[in-house]
């Protein structure tokens, strides 16, 4: 059984913090477009828009998902980070 992993995947998209949500939709659904022919080894949780960048965090079995779905996709990507761990307010609880 393969281990997934979190990555985020940082994009350069001049101007995206001002598309619009009908542009958004498209960039939405070409990115579930190229997971469903993946198929499997890849999965999407959420993106964040920022000016004229998108930061996407995936789960998915390697960085050559993370590649394929980008070619499939026809989204480019700057840079792909394996996300080591996860702390947020509840961490200090530990």
């Amino acid at each position: 059984m393969a281990v997934w992993k979190r990555y985020m995947i940082e994009r350069d998209i001049p101007g995206i913090g001002e598309f619009s949500v009908t542009e958004l939709c498209g960039a939405a659904r070409a990115s579930n477009q190229a997971l469903s022919t993946i198929g499997s080894g890849i999965q999407w949780q959420h993106s964040y828009v920022a000016n004229d960048k998108t930061f996407c965090v995936y789960l998915a079995e390697s960085e050559d998902a993370i590649r394929r779905h980008s070619d499939l996709s026809g989204i480019p990507f700057g840079k792909i980070t394996e996300v080591a761990q996860i702390i947020d307010p509840l961490t200090a609880n530990n």
